[in-house]
């Protein structure tokens, strides 16, 4: 495990390796995918050697698992969604989910939708962490959808995670961000259809 000085230091070589590694994995692995970045990239992009890499993680699916667990910290989580939330209706952070995206470069989608296609049997853990990431999702949907006044909010939290879902990926096989507006306006409908009834 990093000490708070490895996690903070951002220079070439010596300490903080762990965290560069990570910080060029993120990279990487979202921008170009996992199966395309190989170890030696990963190690020379992140200023280390595949020794150091090796001290750190024991195999690259180690750091992809890493990689996963790091990014879930911050990554579309409807109950805990910021210093805002208190401000907003739970029908408000729920449509807030569908806002276009405004991407640098092409749209890539979501990174555990992205690591599940590309881990498939190879990598079980990676789909593990996959696995708890969207079913915990959908758990924050289903509560937020309860608080939101929902009669079947488990029903109205599946139907928005499959909104949300086919927003991202559709929005990546076009490289389009017009898909999140459809997907909000369905949102809007299923929301109001769900609450009313």
């Amino acid at each position: 495990m990093s000490t708070q000085s490895e996690a903070h230091t951002t220079g070439r070589g010596g300490r903080g390796a762990r965290r560069r590694i990570l910080d060029t994995a993120t990279k990487l692995f979202y921008q170009e995918g996992i199966n395309a970045t190989g170890v030696e990239r990963l190690a020379s992009e992140a200023s280390v050697s595949k020794r150091t890499l090796y001290q750190h993680f024991p195999s690259k699916a180690a750091v992809v698992e890493e990689y996963l667990r790091a990014i879930q910290q911050g990554v579309g989580d409807p109950i805990r969604p910021g210093p805002d939330a208190a401000n907003r209706s739970p029908r408000a952070r729920i449509l807030a989910l569908f806002d276009s995206p405004s991407p640098d470069g092409q749209m890539r989608g979501c990174p555990f939708h992205n690591a599940a296609v590309e881990a498939a049997d190879a990598m079980p853990e990676v789909q593990g962490i996959v696995h708890i990431h969207k079913r915990n999702y959908i758990n924050g949907l289903t509560k937020l959808a309860k608080q939101a006044g929902a009669r079947n909010p488990k029903l109205l939290g599946n139907q928005l995670a499959l909104l949300y879902e086919g927003a991202a990926a559709l929005s990546t096989s076009l490289d389009d961000p017009t898909p999140w507006a459809h997907a909000r306006k369905a949102a809007q409908t299923i929301i109001d259809e769900a609450v009313s009834r």
